[in-house]
């Protein structure tokens, strides 16, 4: 699986920077005003994120290899 240029951007930037910036937020803005699932939000969208950063490590790993299959071939 290969995602487009700007899939792949999107998604490494919800990864790399909202969801966890979300979840940061949340479990801190959670003590202060007394939010609901303080702990179980901020691990959802955390393992959330982590599965994405997969998804998008495995199409940067097909997308090199394809790559290098253009150079060499």
């Amino acid at each position: 699986m290969v995602l487009p240029d700007k899939v792949y951007n999107a998604l490494k930037w919800i990864c790399l920077i909202a969801l966890p910036a979300l979840a940061w937020g949340y479990s801190q803005l959670g003590d202060v005003w007394g939010l609901p699932l303080v702990t179980e939000i901020p691990r959802t969208i955390n393992i959330v994120a982590t599965v994405l950063g997969i998804l998008i490590g495995v199409s940067q790993i097909n997308y090199d290899k394809k790559e290098n299959e253009n150079i060499e071939g």
